[in-house]
């Protein structure tokens, strides 16, 4: 009788993990993530970002395209973040990934994201982790 050994799988890597828990509107840790993976893509590089917290309300589907206009410049939309990160994933299909954690989403009653981003269990981060060349945790506890 011969053993048979299970295949192995193959995890992806990725060369940078960013945990993002402070909250986007009290600092501008939000435009610091979106500059970092910005530097890394444009680095030939790959980039995932977990989101907690009240980052996993950015993704909504119902804060749509733009925001309110700055009352700087009112004829120029503004991006929301669920378009900006949208556009990151657009361009850099494969290289660039958000995900929102699902704890943390669902007692936001944060339930319907963009259909880019993706939903993962808090129980799969350490996972997320080891499968990350570099991880940058910004927030706070």
């Amino acid at each position: 009788m011969a053993l048979t050994m299970a295949a192995t799988v193959e995890r992806r890597t990725w060369d940078v993990l960013v945990v993002l828990t402070a909250p986007p509107h009290t600092t501008d840790a939000l435009t610091t993530v979106l500059r970092l993976a910005q530097a890394v893509l444009e680095r030939e590089r790959t980039i995932r970002v977990w989101a907690c917290g009240y980052n996993t309300m950015l993704t909504q589907s119902s804060l749509g395209e733009t925001k309110p206009a700055d009352l700087r410049d009112p004829a120029t939309p503004a991006p929301t973040a669920g378009a900006l990160i949208r556009g990151l994933l657009t361009a850099y299909k494969g290289r660039f990934s958000w995900i929102v954690c699902t704890a943390c989403s669902a007692e936001r009653g944060a339930r319907d994201h963009i259909a880019e981003v993706r939903l993962r269990s808090d129980a799969r981060l350490a996972a997320t982790v080891a499968a990350a060349h570099r991880t940058l945790y910004i927030g706070g506890a």
